[in-house]
């Protein structure tokens, strides 16, 4: 539960955000005006039918031999700065738009009190998904219930008062565009229009019922509630964007807007009830204690400015609720039936947000779903899914277009149009890889589940074209003969160079999966052949330096007083799994991480955890938590670059997770890097890779008590000092259980 005792003055900091996947709201608790910001995730400018002309980051004149232009600059002089590849190989992005907010609903009260009563309370319950406030006015009790339903897929709020005709509000929406037209009718408010850069149609309805008293619709677009006992609406809102290549068009959204709302039927109860089942069906699964013990009356937002680092109950209890509040921001912002999570998850003000609030694909939107598989909400990465593979049609231009190659490619960001080429930002235009990368998440989402028939239908034809795509590209470096992702920018540091350690690993890594599910489903001999032939030649982008550090570039360049916050050559160590702890390589990982500090910015932070945490140093993992606890979260629990951006916080739920439980070498790892601020506790529910979800108890820092439940038959290796010389492997059947411990 998160609470306040205040309502929110300020939409990042203090609003409370509840989500079904495609719609967003956020919940400020004001009381003369209740605010009520939403948005419908596909509300996006750019893209086909721009004003400003659209061409998916792809040259707009061909540039024959401009990557290999480059490519001879670095054989011949090891670097290049980036201003000036940037001016070879980028150019200004056009029509590349930015998400809109959807508007606000007002709920205009005039019978409420200017000043927060001594009981209010605003509130988000995680356990149901719906936020709520109540207070006490002139002897009657006042309460508003707000959630977003992913089965009835609506946004559904409810005011009641135990004195019997004390409701009454008027109810309005409005918003930063004029692109739109505002109507209510028989209590039905109609907001309708279309984007006037691109054309996009939208559209939300709002139908208001009452429990006694009136309920009226005004011409100037207003519904009013008069002396009701209470009151409900639902909004149902939508676009007719579709993630088709290349018109990204679809129907009309007023006929599914209208039978979302006639579907959702005129019953608060049936909703709700369907509502908070289908939200515990995935949110119950994982259960945490680490000892910790909320006060009763300390608010959210000064349990987080009392925090101190872990050393007591209160700490910790802020700990587990920002553990369980990541897993309910990506229940909140990526569910099946729309886009994945952006940089904001759903939730987005303005009609110019940081960053557009897109998919920012050097890090970013891989982050978001990093806790996805192991913190047990594998079904949030369907719209993930569909998203990379609906990258691929122009992808697939962008790679015979400015690469001359097979494969599909995107680079360092993207939006919901295809975006596939690049852009003019010197330090963040140039990234390859991400392709490659993206595709590391739905191997892992084979690795966790086992099914062949996802692997053979949705994974691996979207891994194989982007191997393609490397397999066409490497280069052979002229310095020691092995093949090299050239030109190579290590994210947002240093100069170009060939051969960066994160693109090497990055293709190591897709190389790797690509090898191992083709062996798995018996794809050609030939194409597997080719594979191996790249991995054997590949540069591996592990090298330890002058300093004990892994190299971040191919040549010794890293400087041991440079903080950045890019620890991006540490991929091998995570999420990749190339780096093994104990290793050499895991030795220089620590002292590269050591040298660049426990400073950055919140997504910075949330990596380190996982970083510590491969490393098996639960208290540095854990030091790491509390500095984004402490510098980088709002009151809100939000994650804060600053701004917000909320990859921190499914980072930081990821680096928990990892704490607790490993799997990426393909043994089970229990508590391999619990901190000593936690020494006694249980988790349950976690999944590990190969097909188990495990609970662990554990007292005095050392595991008391492991529950296994297979979901596969094979063999599995479980590590923990409960098992007589730390290890046991079993034959797990699927569907039972089995128990170690007491």
């Amino acid at each position: 539960m998160l609470w306040y005792a205040t309502p929110a003055a300020d939409w990042e900091r203090e609003a409370l955000p509840i989500g079904n996947g495609a719609l967003g709201a956020m919940v400020f608790g004001t009381l003369a005006s209740e605010r009520l910001q939403f948005n419908e995730k596909t509300l996006w400018t750019g893209g086909p039918g721009s004003t400003q002309g659209y061409d998916h980051g792809n040259w707009r004149a061909p540039r024959p031999d401009a990557i290999t232009a480059v490519q001879d600059d670095l054989d011949a002089h090891t670097t290049l700065d980036p201003e000036a590849v940037a001016d070879r190989l980028g150019q200004p992005r056009v029509g590349y738009g930015a998400h809109q907010t959807f508007g606000d609903l007002h709920l205009d009260l005039p019978d409420a009190p200017t000043t927060p009563p001594a009981d209010y309370r605003r509130e988000l319950d995680l356990d149901n998904a719906v936020a709520s406030v109540v207070y006490t006015h002139q002897g009657v009790r006042h309460q508003r219930d707000f959630f977003a339903s992913h089965p009835d897929g609506v946004i559904v709020g409810r005011l009641t008062a135990d004195r019997p005709g004390s409701v009454t509000f008027t109810l309005r929406h409005t918003s930063p565009r004029t692109d739109f037209t505002a109507t209510a009718t028989a209590g039905t408010l109609t907001v309708r229009g279309a984007l006037a850069d691109n054309g996009l149609r939208f559209e939300a309805q709002v139908r208001v019922r009452a429990q006694g008293g009136t309920v009226t619709s005004g011409v100037d677009g207003t519904i009013s509630v008069t002396g009701a006992d209470s009151a409900w609406f639902v909004l149902s809102a939508g676009t007719d964007y579709a993630d088709t290549y290349p018109d990204y068009r679809g129907p009309d959204p007023h006929t599914a807007v209208s039978r979302a709302l006639r579907e959702a039927g005129d019953r608060y109860q049936s909703l709700l009830v369907r509502h908070v089942r289908d939200h515990r069906a995935l949110f119950g699964r994982v259960r945490l204690d680490i000892g910790q013990s909320l006060p009763a009356d300390v608010p959210t937002d000064r349990l987080l400015a009392s925090y101190t680092g872990g050393t007591s109950a209160a700490d910790r209890a802020l700990e587990a609720l920002y553990f369980q509040y990541g897993r309910y921001l990506l229940i909140a912002s990526s569910r099946p039936g729309s886009l994945p999570a952006n940089l904001q998850g759903v939730w987005n003000n303005s009609t110019t947000p940081p960053w557009s609030a897109d998919y920012h694909t050097n890090i970013n939107i891989q982050m978001n779903y990093w806790p996805a598989e192991a913190a047990n909400l594998a079904e949030t990465t369907v719209p993930y899914d569909r998203f990379v593979e609906a990258l691929r049609a122009p992808g697939r231009r962008t790679a015979q277009e400015m690469f001359g190659s097979r494969g599909w490619v995107v680079h360092n960001e993207t939006n919901p149009y295809g975006f596939t080429g690049v852009h003019d930002w010197a330090t963040a235009f140039w990234f390859p890889e991400a392709a490659a990368w993206l595709t590391q998440q739905m191997y892992e989402h084979y690795r966790f589940g086992g099914s062949t028939d996802y692997l053979r239908s949705t994974a691996y034809p979207v891994m194989k074209e982007a191997t393609e795509f490397w397999l066409d590209n490497l280069r052979t470096d002229p310095r020691d003969g092995t093949l090299v992702v050239t030109p190579s920018y290590s994210p947002e540091h240093g100069d170009f160079t060939a051969g960066a350690a994160m693109s090497q690993q990055i293709v190591h890594d897709l190389l790797t999966n690509t090898l191992e599910a083709s062996r798995i489903l018996g794809d050609t001999p030939d194409f597997r052949h080719r594979v191996e032939e790249a991995l054997a030649r590949l540069d591996p982008g592990l090298r330890i330096g002058s300093w004990g550090q892994l190299q971040e570039w191919k040549a010794d360049l890293d400087d041991a007083a440079d903080t950045h916050r890019h620890v991006s050559h540490l991929f091998a160590l995570h999420p990749g799994r190339q780096i093994e702890p104990g290793s050499r390589w895991a030795e220089a990982a620590k002292v590269s991480l050591t040298a660049r500090g426990d400073g950055g910015t919140g997504w910075s932070k949330a990596w380190k955890i996982n970083f510590w945490a491969r490393l098996h140093d639960g208290d540095h993992a854990h030091k790491m938590l509390g500095e984004q606890l402490k510098s980088s979260t709002l009151p809100n629990l939000w994650d804060t670059h600053p701004p917000f951006q909320i990859d921190g916080n499914f980072g930081a739920t990821s680096g928990i997770v990892e704490m607790l439980l490993q799997s990426q070498h393909d043994i089970i790892e229990v508590l391999p890097a619990l901190p000593a601020a936690w020494p006694t506790g249980s988790v349950h529910g976690l999944r590990a890779r190969g097909g188990a979800t495990l609970d662990v108890d554990w007292a005095d820092g050392r595991v008391t008590r492991i529950a296994l439940r297979a979901t596969r038959t094979r063999e599995l290796t479980l590590r923990s000092d409960l098992f007589e010389g730390g290890r046991l492997t079993l034959r797990a059947v699927a569907g039972r259980r089995y128990v170690w411990g007491t």
